[in-house]
């Protein structure tokens, strides 16, 4: 083995690993640290730039469904997970992530890199700038909201490769649901999204030009036999961090978290 290729198996390793301890830490899927340094190491390995976000993206999906099921188990064992907004939210956002998936087909590495940023910035915003919305149990109703949200969030997680915690974290929320419980429900949720997505793009990417060996249309295999590894091993680490946080410092690191990673995201789509 090359040391080129040691050390993309090296980066593509950790980028597993950081994004298992995320999916338990934060409810996330773990794709929003997997898709930029996927397309990172796909780069060095000399993928070209016209399929290397959808590539990214469609591993990075994939790899969240073991990764979904490993935190929800860790958190349902904890009571965080609400099965009654979870069963209402699962046929929408479904639906919403196998749309994303076939629209991704249709756009370019850049729009999908732009669609990153400018959402992740937008929550980065909510989390870090409004207040800790009341809890249930303090004279608020948890409600699941219209079937619209979930169908969005279903939506625009498919086109960024993500769990969904990005968006329905924040979602459940600001409908009430304390923080810990909101992420629990979302990393359940992820699985839902990760499902019709990955399906979507692995069926939309075959017989693409360009593509490495190894792929399923846009899922990278060799790539998903690393992720998958590190990412599950690493998520109830992240689960057990999250129960030992305040709700504000939990609010608090997912916003910083986001606002970094959209600003990296964003000054890719302007300099590609």
């Amino acid at each position: 083995m090359t040391a080129e290729l040691l050390m993309l198996v090296a980066l593509v390793a950790l980028a597993g690993a950081f994004g298992g301890v995320l999916a338990g830490l934060l409810g996330v899927g773990g794709g929003i640290v997997i898709v930029p340094v996927l397309e990172f190491a796909l780069g060095a390995a000399g993928v070209p730039a016209d399929v290397r976000m959808h590539l990214a993206v469609g591993t990075s999906l994939a790899s969240i469904v073991p990764t979904a099921l490993s935190s929800s188990r860790a958190h349902r064992r904890r009571g965080a997970v609400d099965e009654q907004i979870a069963r209402r939210w699962i046929p929408p956002i479904a639906a919403g992530a196998a749309a994303g998936a076939v629209a991704a087909a249709f756009v370019s590495g850049g729009v999908l890199r732009a669609v990153f940023g400018v959402v992740a910035l937008a929550v980065a915003a909510v989390m870090l700038l409004r207040p800790e919305p009341q809890a249930a149990g303090a004279g608020r109703t948890v409600t699941p909201g219209p079937r619209g949200w979930p169908a969005g969030i279903g939506f625009v997680s498919a086109l960024m490769g993500i769990g969904g915690g990005t968006l329905s974290v924040p979602a459940l929320s600001r409908r009430g649901l304390p923080i810990h419980r909101a992420v629990g429900t979302s990393a359940w949720l992820g699985l839902w999204i990760a499902l019709p997505a990955a399906a979507g793009f692995a069926w939309l990417g075959l017989g693409r030009p360009g593509l490495p060996p190894g792929c399923l249309g846009f899922v990278s295999l060799p790539g998903l036999a690393v992720l998958v590894p590190a990412s599950v091993l690493a998520a109830p680490f992240g689960a057990r961090i999250a129960h030992g946080l305040s709700r504000r410092a939990l609010r608090a690191a997912f916003g910083v978290f986001l606002l970094l990673v959209a600003l990296r995201m964003l000054w890719g789509s302007l300099a590609a």
